[in-house]
């Protein structure tokens, strides 16, 4: 396990972000912007819905906090980073600037990423798999409103359990994990993405905008969902020998206000690991 103190920045060879939803109330930037301090990396996949066109559209809302991640994004542009952009559903106006470079930022519809020990990763937003999205726009925007009232629910609830000393917890994503038609959802959509990666003859794929986090292995592919920063505050991160992390940022925090260590979560998924797990069994 690695040791994750607190105010030390740690340096990877990519980081994979999503869903980040610039631009509403829910958008957890406090969080991403302690988040980004303390995590750098050679690479840098921004894997859509980074800013709400959809709200913003309603509404502005962009407090300084939300500029502050911009910077920060920009600031690790100029120091180095690469930086991908890969647009979603919510930023999909960013997708007619395929090939375009903004402030060192480069904007592609899809990519294929090779990690460290040679795997290709198909890396792609994934609303163009979600038969809601692509047939039925209108009842996507529908839900996105409900999604918001649900979210105003969260805030209300989390300022609660601060007054009685408890930390944040979403409870929108505890009732998304509990409802069985979105878990049938969640398992639908992994197994087209899946499915998605295969034919294009990769080794897996990353992908964003269903607000789940996940790192597993699907029928030989690995599956990752980098999750969100409205609700989870979830990211994945490469290492240099190419094993890949999700690091569960809220569960960290969570833990450093109760004074502990961080329980950062080391999940290593691909032919490596494997190989390692059956060289100790053996």
């Amino acid at each position: 396990m690695r040791d994750d103190r607190p105010g030390e920045e740690k340096k990877f060879r990519t980081l994979f972000l999503s869903d980040i939803h610039l631009g509403t109330r829910g958008c957890r930037a406090d969080m991403l912007l302690d988040f980004l301090r303390e995590h750098d990396a050679e690479k840098i996949y921004l894997v859509g819905d980074i800013f709400d066109g959809w709200r913003l559209k309603r509404g502005w809302y962009w407090p300084q906090v939300h500029n502050d991640v911009v910077q920060k994004l920009l600031r690790k542009g100029r120091k180095g980073a690469e930086i991908v952009y890969v647009p979603g559903n919510h930023d999909e106006v960013m997708r007619q600037f395929p090939g375009t470079h903004f402030g060192g930022i480069e904007v592609k519809n899809r990519d294929i990423h090779e990690t460290a020990d040679g795997r290709k990763l198909l890396v792609i937003h994934g609303d163009q798999f979600d038969m809601v999205v692509v047939n039925a726009k209108w009842l996507a925007h529908v839900g996105d409103v409900a999604y918001t009232i649900a979210l105003a629910v969260n805030f209300w609830f989390n300022r609660l359990r601060r007054l009685w000393g408890g930390q944040y917890w979403s409870l929108s994503r505890w009732a998304k994990l509990r409802v069985k038609q979105a878990v049938n959802f969640i398992g639908a959509y992994e197994t087209i993405l899946v499915s998605e990666a295969a034919k294009a003859g990769v080794d897996g794929v990353v992908c964003g905008h269903i607000h789940h986090a996940a790192l597993t292995e699907m029928n030989g592919i690995t599956y990752v969902n980098t999750g969100d920063w409205v609700e989870s505050c979830t990211a994945i991160v490469e290492e240099h020998d190419g094993t890949l992390r999700l690091i569960d940022w809220s569960a960290i925090m969570r833990e450093r206000n109760r004074g502990r260590l961080p329980a950062v979560m080391p999940q290593a998924n691909g032919r490596k690991a494997k190989r390692q797990r059956q060289k100790t069994a053996a």
